[in-house]
């Protein structure tokens, strides 16, 4: 049976293999053809008997101290001549199979049936590369929910070197019976394999909201599970700051960080400053990457946001560290430096610069709580609805986040020396910036960490099921180059998953077809 829409448990539309999902999809969202040669089912060993009763405990101990237990190893199911034959089901050789040919950014359903969770079964899957022999295998379900990388392996199985330097990173969705693969990228500097000329804002960009609000603070204001150096060595390139700006009287350009009214950490102010520190630490080490840093003056400070643009372009972006010129660059323009993103008004001093048009990408004129609106410079679009009180909102804020990432899913760039560049006069596209962040102050169940719970496994399973398919969104709208726009989240990086942030990389992929 060919794949259908299926129904998400919240009612959202999603994309599953098959009505009964009796059978197994797999998406290939790399440029490199794969074909499933083999297959081979896997059983977890039982328990030693002494240890059977000790479960109940571990669960209880997790609780109290928020520890994990490893979970036991997985292995091959017993055959007949191991001592261990007979305590569990009938041994399952490997499978050869033919005719799965999954070519770069398509899918094919399979005839497998996927592993049966409710006996902790694994599927062990190798695929060849076409044309080389090469041979990648992984086990699915992996240990953990999280994303596994496939292993390079010779003709017996065994793990080897692959002197191709390829790798292949695999999310398994088993609600969905649905396998992605993604070309691995090495998330601390992901935009070193992308071509220089591309326009930055055709690139699929992590981002985090209110990023550096990882301090112990008021529930609320905490939206980030780890640092802006674990971020950015994780692979987000968009930093959301806000700041107090002092009043000028005070002769103060400290800039503390906030969250709305809120100092974002119970322990004493944290400055702008401090954390430029530890941005610039990292371009220093990556000078392949670039860091776009939306600033916004809130906070309880008195000074104007003409005072804060003064206090930022006198004392704060020098032009070896930023890039300020108010139009959207190529990635050869910015490696290794900051692009400022304004969210405030410029002081009357600042707008002659750059030829009378200001600093920075402008995106002062922000809309308010809004579903698709665009900044008054053009160069920004927006979703940005926040207001999210009550937990039924958490499926309007799903449904527009979706949809924001379909549209952004539609544009494709045009390079120079293109055949369609002398029809293109609008310059770059515009910046897409989506943000999945919500809450509410007054509802604790729907404060930044329980709203990220609900909308970033959603938005994992939409980037690999069905986004840049074409007709398969909500709005059934075609594709272009099927990049993300920048995608500005809350608590990713949490007990080390990042799987969020790898999939909206992963979609990069598709830009080097344009080298």
């Amino acid at each position: 049976m060919g794949a259908v829409l299926s129904t998400h448990p919240h009612h959202h539309p999603i994309y599953l293999a098959s009505e009964t999902m009796g059978n197994m999809t797999i998406r290939n969202l790399t440029i490199t053809p794969l074909e499933l040669k083999k297959f081979k089912r896997l059983t977890k060993a039982p328990a030693p008997a002494q240890l059977s009763g000790t479960s109940g405990l571990a669960k209880i101990t997790a609780r109290i101290t928020g520890r994990k237990t490893e979970p036991p190893a997985v292995t091959p199911t017993a055959t007949a001549a191991d001592p261990q034959a007979g305590h569990g089901p009938s041994p399952s050789e490997e499978q050869d199979i033919s005719g799965v040919f999954v070519q770069p950014f398509s899918e094919s359903v399979t005839s497998i049936t996927p592993p049966d969770t409710s006996r902790e079964e694994q599927l062990r899957l190798t695929f060849e590369e076409a044309g080389t022999g090469h041979r990648y295998v992984v086990e699915i379900p992996g240990p953990s929910p999280s994303s596994v990388v496939m292993r390079h392996a010779d003709a017996t199985g065994d793990s080897t070197a692959d002197p191709s330097g390829k790798e292949f990173t695999v999310v398994y969705l088993p609600r969905a019976a649905f396998l992605s693969i993604f070309s691995s990228a090495n998330l601390s500097s992901w935009m070193a394999a992308l071509p220089p000329s591309l326009p930055l804002s055709s690139l699929s960009i992590p981002g985090t909201h209110n990023s550096p609000t990882h301090y112990v603070a008021l529930p609320s204001v905490r939206c980030q599970a780890v640092s802006v150096r674990e971020q950015l060595d994780n692979g987000v390139r968009f930093l959301d700051i806000r700041v107090s700006c002092p009043d000028e009287a005070s002769g103060d350009d400290d800039l503390a960080l906030v969250h709305s009214a809120f100092p974002i950490s119970l322990s004493g102010s944290k400055w702008f400053h401090d954390l430029l520190t530890e941005v610039y630490a990292f371009l220093d080490a990556r000078p392949s990457e670039t860091v776009l840093v939306s600033v916004k003056r809130e906070g309880t400070g008195k000074g104007s946001d003409q005072l804060l643009s003064r206090h930022l372009a006198r004392r704060y972006m020098t032009p070896d560290k930023w890039y300020t010129e108010p139009r959207i660059p190529s990635l050869a323009e910015v490696r290794g430096r900051v692009v400022l993103v304004r969210r405030f008004h410029l002081d009357d001093s600042l707008r002659g610069e750059h030829d009378g048009a200001g600093l920075g990408i402008d995106g002062s004129v922000w809309p308010d709580n809004c579903a698709d609106g665009t900044c008054g410079s053009g160069m920004i679009r927006i979703q940005d609805f926040y207001e999210v009180g009550q937990t039924e909102d958490i499926d309007k804020k799903i449904d527009l986040a979706r949809a924001e990432l379909e549209r952004a899913a539609q544009q494709a760039c045009v390079l120079p020396g293109m055949p369609q560049a002398q029809d293109q006069g609008a310059g770059p596209l515009p910046f897409f910036i989506n943000f999945l962040s919500a809450s509410s102050f007054f509802n604790a169940s729907c404060w930044p960490d329980r709203i990220a719970a609900k909308i970033n496994p959603f938005i994992i399973e939409y980037l690999c099921t069905g986004h840049g398919a074409p007709g398969k969104g909500p709005g059934q709208l075609t594709v272009g180059d099927a990049g993300t726009g920048i995608v500005v989240m809350d608590w990713v990086g949490n007990n080390g998953d990042w799987d969020l942030v790898r999939c909206i990389v992963g979609w990069n992929t598709r830009l080097q077809l344009k080298q």
